[in-house]
């Protein structure tokens, strides 16, 4: 049974940073393509950013680049979201999912496949 449960959000102050963590069950996340996707109360939801099967290369929404880092732990079959210079803008409920790919095992960053687990809250104020 394919399973994927995320972990790290919570309240912090404009500024501050968080790591979410995605830990697969079930399939190895090496193989396939990661994202983390997220979604505020009245707004689509957004692909924040994935990190690739083919060479593990990675895409960012251009709301987060610079400020976000995906990475991935083979070993913990661990997929995480560092998160800096967070906003009240970023505040959402994370979850992270399978991905679409191309014919070479790029992810689609705003486009989740299947899997995806149920989410983690991360909320930006004082």
């Amino acid at each position: 049974q394919l399973q994927l449960v995320e972990s790290g959000g919570g309240l912090v102050q404009p500024g501050g940073s968080l790591r979410l963590s995605c830990v697969a069950s079930g399939f190895t996340v090496e193989y396939y393509a990661i994202g983390w996707f997220r979604q505020a109360p009245g707004k689509e939801r957004e692909g924040v950013s994935c990190i690739s099967r083919a060479d593990g290369s990675t895409s960012y929404a251009r709301s987060v680049e610079g400020r976000f880092t995906i990475s991935r732990d083979n070993a913990k079959n661990t997929v995480y979201l560092h998160m800096d210079n967070l906003s009240p803008e970023d505040t959402a409920l994370y979850f992270c999912g399978i991905t679409r790919v191309d014919d070479e095992g790029y992810c689609f960053r705003n486009e989740l496949h299947n899997y995806r687990g149920q989410g983690t809250q991360v909320t930006v104020s004082l």
